[in-house]
């Protein structure tokens, strides 16, 4: 208890949403699974995808369990597969990454963005869906940090939201009178207003700019390992504004100046021009 007290105040405040993290992470596993199928969140008892048999509390412990059975089920012996170890430790990594990354009057928001653009990146990636359900909120929990923490940036982060939501609106609906189709989903426009909420106007352009950069960079890597890529190939828009999101909330001063110090313009243009 002595070695304890001897802790400055503050030192320990990373101890608990470290701790917390693959509880949350657990949960974050349902809501990618069961929200795109609209199923029950709270109230359907988890059970084996194999055998149906229903889980009990030791089948339940977040990265325990998994390690203790191996990756099978308890009852059939099948594997489980690795999704739910995957995010219970991506969930635990936010929030150390977080702990490591900003004060500790941030800390809890912050991890609290973070393990929802976990969330809603995963979804993306695995349905081509953003819930509402989660941007919303996002957006209204951005909105309130920013009224409790920074009151007279408010207005400048409530105009960011809305011209992140406008803006990728355009670009939707230009794409669709042009070519016939979808090519880019509201809920991309409503993750970008969710972003500014958090970020404000003057970091909205980047987080734009910085998704927009990784997505072609992700299509270029999957051309080169031999996947097709055409201009109709789907490709999620929310893994990468939800990534930009993140390391501008993070690291926002220093991505800016960056970007403005005329390093990344022609590393920019020699890749559009080819080299």
């Amino acid at each position: 208890m002595n070695a304890l007290t001897n802790f400055p105040p503050g030192a320990l405040a990373w101890l608990p949403p470290v701790l917390l993290a693959p509880v949350i992470g657990s949960f974050l596993g349902v809501l990618v699974l069961r929200l795109p199928e609209r199923r029950p969140i709270v109230v359907a008892r988890s059970a084996c995808d194999r055998c149906g048999h229903r889980l009990g509390a030791r089948d339940l412990i977040p990265l325990v369990s998994y390690a203790l059975s191996r990756g099978r089920c308890r009852y059939c012996g099948e594997a489980i597969g690795s999704f739910h170890a995957a995010i219970e430790l991506a969930a635990l990594a936010v929030a150390a990454w977080a702990a490591a990354a900003v004060v500790d009057d941030e800390l809890w928001w912050t991890c609290l963005l973070g393990w929802t653009l976990l969330t809603v990146a995963w979804i993306d990636l695995r349905t081509m869906l953003l819930p509402d359900v989660l941007t919303l909120p996002l957006l209204a929990i951005g909105l309130t940090v920013t009224g409790a923490a920074r009151p007279d940036a408010l207005a400048d982060h409530m105009l960011a939201a809305a011209l992140g939501y406008l803006s990728l609106s355009a670009v939707a609906w230009s794409y669709r009178r042009l070519r016939g189709r979808d090519g880019l989903g509201m809920g991309d426009a409503k993750l970008l207003g969710a972003i500014g909420a958090w970020l404000g106007l003057g970091e909205l352009p980047f987080a734009l700019l910085l998704a927009a950069c990784a997505g072609l960079a992700a299509a270029a890597g999957a051309a080169l390992a031999g996947k097709r890529m055409t201009a109709a190939t789907a490709i999620p828009f929310g893994p990468f504004l939800a990534l930009s999101g993140w390391l501008l909330w993070l690291y926002g001063d220093w991505i800016n100046d960056w970007l403005m110090s005329g390093s990344f313009g022609p590393v920019l243009a020699g890749g559009l021009l080819g080299g």
